[in-house]
C-alpha cells in the first residue's frame, strides 16, 4: 500500500478524492450507444455544483445519440505509469442542453477560469456568454448529470472501486 495510505476509505474520503481527481483533470470521455453500436468522445469539462458541464457541436454523434436514448456514460482517469496508479471515474447519467440564464452564465464564469486560453480565440472587448460561444463555434453548452458514480483506486488494492457520492 502507498505510504500514508492506510486501510480503505470511508465516504467522507472517497467524496475528497473522487472530486480532487475530478478538478485536476481536462478531459472527460462520453460514451453513448445506438442500437448495438457504442461510441465514445472525449470533451473538455468543468465541475460545478456536483455536475459536468461541456461545449459540444449539437450535430455530434454523441450528443445525438444520447439526446435520442436519454442516457450516457462518462469516464475521467489521470495518466498512470502502472497498475498501482490507476485511478479514475465512471458514471453513468443524462445529458441535457443549456438554454441562456443564471445556470449558464455561472457556469462560463467557470469555463473561463479552468480554460483561460478560450478567451484568446475571441476578440478584446468582446462579450464571453453563452451566445457568443454558440455564434462562434456553432456549439452549445451541455451539462452532464451523473445518477452513479464509482471512484476507483488501485493504490488502495487492485481493482478498488466504490460507489461515491458527488
Amino acid at each position: 500500500m502507498p505510504e500514508g495510505k492506510t486501510g480503505e476509505p470511508d465516504a467522507k474520503q472517497l467524496k475528497t478524492l473522487a472530486k480532487g481527481l475530478i478538478n485536476e483533470q481536462n478531459t472527460m470521455t462520453l460514451a453513448t450507444c445506438k442500437g448495438s453500436v457504442a461510441w465514445a468522445a472525449p470533451v473538455y469539462y468543468v465541475f460545478f455544483k456536483s455536475a459536468f458541464y461541456f461545449f459540444s457541436d449539437p450535430s455530434s454523434r454523441h450528443i445525438v445519440e444520447t439526446l435520442e436514448s436519454g442516457q450516457a456514460s462518462g469516464a475521467i482517469h489521470g495518466f498512470a505509469a502502472g497498475w498501482q496508479e490507476i485511478r479514475g471515474i465512471q458514471m453513468t447519467g443524462c445529458i441535457e442542453a443549456l438554454a441562456m440564464g443564471l445556470e449558464s452564465a455561472e457556469v462560463i464564469g467557470v469555463y473561463l477560469k479552468k480554460f483561460q486560453f478560450t478567451k484568446e480565440l475571441f476578440s478584446a472587448g468582446s462579450a464571453l456568454n453563452l451566445d457568443a460561444f454558440t455564434t462562434r463555434f456553432r456549439v452549445k453548452l451541455y451539462k452532464f448529470d451523473p445518477t452513479l458514480v464509482y471512484y476507483l483506486d488501485n493504490s488502495f488494492r487492485f481493482g478498488f472501486r466504490e460507489k461515491v457520492m458527488l
